[in-house]
């Protein structure tokens, strides 16, 4: 016997957590952070044939301080790095980012000395989403797969914990300068 057969039907149990982490994956605002290619790929997703509004996201803002989600959609250079990274600490807690395409994920084909060997060796990536560019409903799955990872996410010192991790660990990540890749 638990508790669920002692309570009359119609009610919910739930934690503070569970409903916030379900209010917050329901009403992501993405930065508009197109760099490349998958700009237009991501464009298109919020277009009427895949609808993210369906997802509460229908619209991309042009403010860091309303977004809680951004989307690096192409190649860093090395020049927009730490223009990257200023939006990123503009953007209000929670926040979370995706980078969108191999160019974002690992520098794709740019294995040179002006493109960044990957987004997150400036920010915090939650999740990578790989192909070149891709498709709109590869950017849908992966945002789907983040609202489940979002859901799950301490928040208040928990959160600020976990995210003190993630930067602790990208701190101690290998600088750009000193990658080799296959071309070296």
């Amino acid at each position: 016997m638990g508790i669920e057969e002692k309570l009359p039907s119609g009610v919910l149990l739930s934690t503070v957590e569970g409903l916030a982490g379900y209010m917050r994956k329901a009403s992501f605002w993405p930065a508009t952070f197109g760099l490349a290619c998958c700009a237009i790929e991501m464009m298109t997703t919020g277009g009427p044939k895949y609808d993210l509004a369906r997802y509460g996201m229908e619209v991309f803002r042009a403010s860091p301080r309303q977004a809680d989600l951004m989307i690096v959609a192409g190649r860093v250079s090395q020049k927009m790095a730490p223009v990257l990274r200023q939006i990123y600490d503009q953007m209000a807690e929670p926040k979370w980012v995706l980078a969108m395409g191999v160019c974002a994920s690992s520098g794709g084909m740019f294995n040179n000395y002006a493109i960044g060997q990957g987004v997150d060796h400036v920010v915090p990536v939650d999740m990578y989403l790989p192909g070149c560019p891709p498709r709109p409903e590869m950017l849908i799955d992966a945002i789907l797969k983040l609202h489940d990872k979002v859901q799950a996410t301490p928040f208040g010192a928990n959160r600020r914990a976990q995210i003190a991790e993630l930067e602790a660990e990208g701190l101690v990540a290998l600088p750009t300068g000193d990658q080799r890749g296959l071309l070296r």
